[in-house]
Formats: structure tokens, C-alpha cells, sequence
């Protein structure tokens, strides 16, 4: 009866005021603080009650998707009080259907639910505060990529060939991830459908523009003399150059390829104080539009010589679709950039054109003013930040920017806390507010996330932030692996610890390795940096499209999944004496091939004794397809041997008495497979295999 009603009830003809968007049009260009709540306009409880009653009708959706959106409402409905007769009428109606929910859907979301004070990875926490959605994560060091459901199930899972970074799930549920040299994107079957490779290095980030191109982050290289051409002081430019970054815009051209449509560069947007000779010179404080070429390049010279190579290290990219613009991260800078994205190419190459009338000039910069001249280390706001993005429309703060505010930077100027900062932008049309002989505002943040004491949270690198729906948000501690919800007023309600130990999965009880880097610490011991690191993790609500072409039925926590050392493990639990049969390769170390299983993955083992290991000790392994066809086209060149694999660094694992590395193999016929170990600096090749596949 309540069910019929509510049909009725919220299938009639409800005009929205004006105002019921909580001013979300105009939300860019505001400042709000970030709230859990609605805004108990009736709209809002109206559009709850009929997401409940499509839940429970709509059967072409997935249902756990349905499950988790209609969750997701009965308990924001449960939460909010009731502010007017029209939201106490539908709570009254949805009450009786979300008591009942599991049974509806025929489903029980909290079989075998972690619990236990001895938990070490996997889900730690879930509070009833926190957004019940899904996420996508994978280990710095891993190749293999979950979505993982609210409880921290693995609700679907990808299973690279190489190692990727931060991939993002696009809205047709194909999977977009950096793989070196470029670019691919996957479907949900993990079929790469079409790849990219940049000629230069792929630098950080990248993302899916709304016209369907591919926006990413590009490293060049200007050699010392074009650089000292530039205006440069020659007593801190490198013998072997500069590493610059610019944009490149591609469009997808077939399963193979790409035509770059736009592009910008920092290198066309230089001023320099040092060379009046020179290109580019000018009073640095009077041109905040352009970036100082000499700023930083002193202070790398003297303490991370290394660093030459990579002058600015952009580390995120975003874009703005309503304002056609793009935020970006320059992390040794501290700062964030906005550029005018609405240029044509020649246009962003010059000072004018586009919305703004700016062309490729900085339209907005933020978190280190003395980079422009206008401040001192005093002024700094932001320590070689992440992540830094719009909040997009329709969320708590949308329009603000959201920033993951590291809190490290060069040796000795370190804040060694961690915080999560969202601004409100100084908007005037498709410029931005500055008075003269000033730096940008704003001076104050609109919210921020730090801990109660601020040194126990502290991410020295990679890491993120982002917003979502109930006013909460999702913030990944890189270093430490760990992943977790805070509300606006900065309770930790959900949290959760990737079960990575490099190529292995780590166990209930167990905690992941350090790597071999640590972060100094005001106080107390340094910070390590854990080998089940995460680059970055994103949220998606239950409706998000991508994930309707997915199978999303849970399966087992990572934590209980098999890697490749556990069948390892089993291989060798069976062989008696450490036979483990004829190896395919004999060297320094045996090779073995173990494709026995009709239903996993083929996988090949290098093994040598454990006191014969280095520490140190990293394989290499290159994979010769047996056909051409198997190679993406632009690897299909005379001179180019068939070549598709580098495993380069597989690590070593010890089990039993043996050193054993392992790694998956494609699933095409392999001709033949090289391999080698390198230790110590050398790299030497010890074995090759045919393995004469049809």
C-alpha cells in the first residue's frame, strides 16, 4: 500500500522554485562552508523517494547498484529531520520499503563484515555517516587494479600486464590509465580497445575531456644552451638542461594513435629578471602572468641536483568545463595555475585570445607568492601539493578548489603536517581579483582537514582529496596505503588500508614493508615510505553510468584473494626436495613457465637460493609475441624484434629456501622470453627461452 502510494506521490507534476537548486548555478561563484546536509527543500526529499522507488523497479540496472543508491537515500532520509509536511509525508511512505530493503532486493551487504581490534589492512572502519559508494584503487607498486563496494569487497578487479599509477574509470566502464611511454584505455573485460605513446614522457596526470579527447601532462626537455638563451642564469642550469612540462590535447584516431588538437607550454609563458639581452625580461612582480624561469633553480642546483630534470613536476591537472579552463599543479613551485583552455593552440602560445583575452598567460596562481615576487617563505601557503581540482557541481562547495596540501618541500623548509585545503577563487568573469602591488586572494581557507595534532597526519608525498555527495570527504594518505572518509567537521567515519605488498597481497595480521626512503619528522622517528602506497584513489556514487557496464557482485576482500606467490607458494608446498620439473632456462638462476591451470592466469618463475640473493637483487624480463598481430601497429617495425614487455624491477620474494620472482604473462602465444638480473648497478642478461608458441 505505501509502495502504491509513493508511485503516485512522486510521479506527480512538482514544480521547482526558483531557488530549489540551492543556488547551485551561481555556486562557482560563492563561498559556503561544505555541509552534510540537504537543504530540506521539498525537492530534494521528493527526489530521494523516487531514487528509492527506481531502486526497487528499475531491473536493468545492476543490483547492487540499485541496492547501495537506494541504502545510500533510506539512510540520508533516516538522518535528516524533516523540515516540511511534504518530507514528513515521504519518510513516512519510504520507512516501511528501507526497513525492509535486504529483503527486497533478496541480498545480505553484511555477510562475513571485518570486524576485530587485530585488523591491519582492508576495511578498518564504517560508520553510518560515511558515503556508501564505490572505489577504485591499486597499489603504486602494483599492477592490478579493484573497485572495490562500501564494505571493501572487490565488486570488480583488472588485471594489468604493467604497472599503473592512478587509473580513472570512465562513464562507458572502460578503465583510462598511464602505461609507458603514453596512454591506454581498457575495456571491462581488461581488453586494452586503444593505446597512445607519447613521444616525450608522460608526466603524472591526465584526463578525459567532456568531447571525449585526452588531456595529459607532458615533460620536455630544453637543452643548457636554449635554456641560457632564454635568460637563465648559466651558474645553476645543468649541463645536461632543464625538464619543463607542457599540455598536450589529443583526439583518438582508431585503436592506435592519436591527433593532437591543442596544446600549451610553460616554456611560451617566461619572464626573467637576470638578462636584459635576454628574451623574456622584465620586473618579475609586475608580471605574476608568467612564470620567473630563474625561481627554484638556485635552490635545486644546491639541494636536489636530480631535480633539474624535472624544473616544475605538475602533478595534476583538472579541468572546468562551464569556464573552459584548466587548474594545474606545479608541486616544486607550491602552487597552484589556472590557464584559459578556450585558445586555439597559436592563442595559447601568446598573451592574448581566448574568453579570458589572456591567451596562454597564467589567469590565476595561488600558494607561494614569492614565486611572482610578492611575498616571502612567511607568505606560503601551500608545500608541494596534490590533487589540486574544482570541486564539481552539485557537491558541498562546488566551484571552490580542493587541494591535497602536502606539507613537504626542499630539505629544511619542510611543514611537516599534512592538511586537505578547499579556497574559494577571487572569480571576476573568466579573469581573476588581484589589487595592485598584491598577492591573489584569498588569505583565509574555506575549509580545511588537518589532524587534531597536526603532525600525526602527515602524507610527504603523492596523495589526495575529493568531495562528495553528503558533504564528506575521501582523503588518501599515499605513503602509508591508507584511504579514509572525514565529515566537514573532521571525523574520520570510514577508512580503509590497501592490502599491497608490492606484486603481493598481504594478509589479516599482516603489514606492509617499508621501502627503503624515509621522511625526517620535527620529532620522532622518520616517516617511511610503505610498499602498499596508493598515488591516489577515486569515489564513485552508486548511479555513476560506469558503473552500470560493470558485474559489481561482491566477491572476496583482497585480503583473501590468491597473487601470484600464493600459487607460488602451492607450487612449491607440492614439489618434493625443490623439484619443481625442468626448468625452460638455465643460468645463474632457473627459469619455469607454469601455465597448468586452464582457469589462471599463465605465470613465469625465476628462482635462485635465497643465500645467493642481494638484496638488492631486481629481474628483468622482455616477452617476444609469436605474432606480429599481437603487438600494438606502431611496434610492428622491422629493427623493432617483436618486442612487447619490459618488466623492468620484479621483485624478489622469499619463500621457503628459495628467491623466487613471478610475474603474469600475457595471454597470446610467446615465441620467447629473455630475462636477466641486475644488482649493484650492473645489468647483465643470463637466459633466453624459446618457447616457440603458434
Amino acid at each position: 500500500m505505501a509502495l502504491a502510494a509513493l508511485v503516485v506521490l512522486i510521479t506527480a507534476d512538482w514544480h521547482t522554485p526558483a531557488h530549489a537548486d540551492g543556488g547551485a548555478s551561481s555556486a562557482r561563484n560563492q563561498t559556503a562552508t561544505p555541509t552534510p546536509h540537504d537543504s530540506g527543500a521539498p525537492i530534494q526529499a521528493q527526489a530521494r523517494a523516487q531514487r528509492i522507488l527506481r531502486a526497487l523497479t528499475d531491473h536493468d540496472a545492476n543490483i547492487w547498484v540499485r541496492y547501495w543508491q537506494a541504502r545510500h537515500d533510506c539512510d540520508a532520509a533516516a538522518r535528516h529531520a524533516p523540515a516540511a509536511n511534504l518530507d514528513r509525508f515521504l519518510l513516512t511512505l519510504t520507512a516501511p520499503i528501507c526497513a525492509q530493503l535486504e529483503a527486497r532486493f533478496d541480498v545480505n551487504p553484511f555477510a562475513h563484515p571485518p570486524t576485530g581490534e587485530d585488523r591491519t589492512v582492508g576495511l578498518l572502519l564504517n560508520e553510518p555517516d560515511a558515503a556508501a559508494g564505490y572505489t577504485l584503487v591499486t597499489g603504486y607498486v602494483n599492477s592490478d587494479v579493484f573497485l572495490l563496494d562500501p564494505l571493501g569487497r572487490v565488486a570488480h578487479a583488472w588485471h594489468m600486464t604493467d604497472r599503473v599509477s592512478h587509473p580513472e574509470l570512465l562513464d562507458n566502464g572502460n578503465l583510462l590509465v598511464n602505461i609507458s611511454p603514453g596512454i591506454a584505455e581498457f575495456d571491462p573485460r581488461g581488453n586494452k580497445i586503444w593505446e597512445y605513446d607519447i613521444a616525450d614522457r608522460f608526466h603524472h596526470d591526465f584526463l578525459k575531456m567532456p568531447n571525449g579527447n585526452v588531456m595529459m601532462i607532458v615533460a620536455g626537455r630544453k637543452t643548457r644552451e636554449q635554456v641560457i638563451a632564454a635568460g637563465a642564469n648559466p651558474e645553476f642550469v645543468h649541463e645536461d638542461g632543464l625538464g619543463y612540462d607542457y599540455l598536450l590535447e589529443a583526439r583518438p584516431t582508431g585503436a592506435v594513435g592519436a591527433e593532437v588538437v591543442w596544446e600549451w607550454s610553460t616554456w611560451d609563458h617566461l619572464i626573467q629578471a637576470y638578462d636584459p639581452t635576454k628574451p623574456n625580461y622584465g620586473a618579475i612582480a609586475e608580471h605574476p602572468e608568467r612564470i620567473d624561469l630563474n625561481f627554484l633553480l638556485q635552490t635545486i642546483s644546491e639541494r636536489r641536483q636530480y631535480a633539474l630534470q624535472d624544473w616544475l613536476h605538475t602533478n595534476s591537472i583538472d579541468y572546468n568545463p562551464e569556464l573552459d579552463q584548466i587548474v594545474l599543479s606545479p608541486r616544486n613551485f607550491s602552487e597552484l595555475w589556472i590557464i584559459d583552455r578556450s585558445t586555439t593552440t597559436q592563442e595559447a602560445r601568446g598573451h592574448t585570445g581566448g574568453n579570458s583575452g589572456m591567451g596562454g598567460d597564467l589567469l590565476y596562481r595561488w600558494g607561494n607568492p614569492r614565486a611572482y615576487g610578492h611575498g616571502t617563505i612567511a607568505d606560503q601557503r601551500l608545500f608541494w601539493q596534490h590533487q589540486t581540482h574544482w570541486i564539481p557541481p552539485g557537491l558541498p562547495g562546488a566551484g571552490n578548489i580542493l587541494i591535497f596540501n602536502n606539507g613537504y618541500e626542499f630539505s629544511g623548509d619542510e611543514r611537516y603536517y599534512s592538511s586537505v585545503d578547499e579556497i574559494a577563487l577571487p572569480a571576476h568573469g573568466y579573469r581573476y581579483r588581484r589589487a595592485p602591488d598584491a598577492a591573489y586572494p584569498p588569505d583565509a581557507l574555506i575549509w580545511t582537514y588537518a589532524a587534531q595534532t597536526p603532525t600525526d597526519f602527515y602524507a610527504p608525498i603523492t596523495s589526495g582529496a575529493q568531495r562528495l555527495p553528503n558533504g564528506n570527504t575521501l582523503i588518501v594518505d599515499g605513503p602509508a596505503g591508507a584511504i579514509f572518509q572525514a565529515t566537514p567537521d573532521g571525523k574520520i567515519v570510514w577508512k580503509y588500508v590497501a592490502p599491497l605488498n608490492r606484486d603481493t597481497h598481504l594478509r589479516q595480521g599482516e603489514r606492509p614493508s617499508a621501502a627503503d626512503r624515509k621522511f625526517a619528522t620535527p620529532h620522532g622517528d622518520p616517516i617511511p615510505l610503505l610498499n602498499n602506497r596508493v598515488y591516489r584513489a577515486y569515489w564513485h556514487p552508486p548511479d555513476y553510468p560506469g558503473l552500470q557496464a560493470l558485474d559489481l557482485t561482491p566477491g572476496a576482500y583482497i585480503e583473501d584473494t590468491p597473487d601470484i606467490y600464493d600459487r607460488a607458494r602451492a607450487i612449491f608446498a607440492s614439489a618434493a626436495d625443490g623439484d619443481f620439473g625442468a626448468p625452460i632456462a638455465r643460468s645463474d638462476f632457473d627459469i619455469y613457465l607454469d601455465d597448468a591451470s586452464e582457469h589462471a592466469p599463465r605465470l613465469i618463475y625465476i628462482k635462485q637460493p635465497c643465500a645467493a640473493a642481494d638484496a638488492q637483487t631486481r629481474f628483468i624480463l622482455h616477452i617476444f609475441p609469436a605474432h606480429a598481430r599481437d603487438l600494438p601497429a606502431h611496434r610492428q617495425e622491422p629493427g623493432f624484434a617483436n618486442l612487447d614487455f619490459n618488466f623492468a624491477g620484479i621483485e624478489v620474494q622469499a619463500l621457503d629456501d628459495w628467491c623466487v620472482a613471478a610475474r603474469t604473462l600475457p595471454d597470446y602465444p610467446i615465441q620467447r622470453i629473455r630475462t636477466g638480473q641486475r644488482a649493484d648497478g650492473s645489468n647483465l642478461w643470463s637466459a633466453e627461452a624459446e618457447l616457440g608458441g603458434e
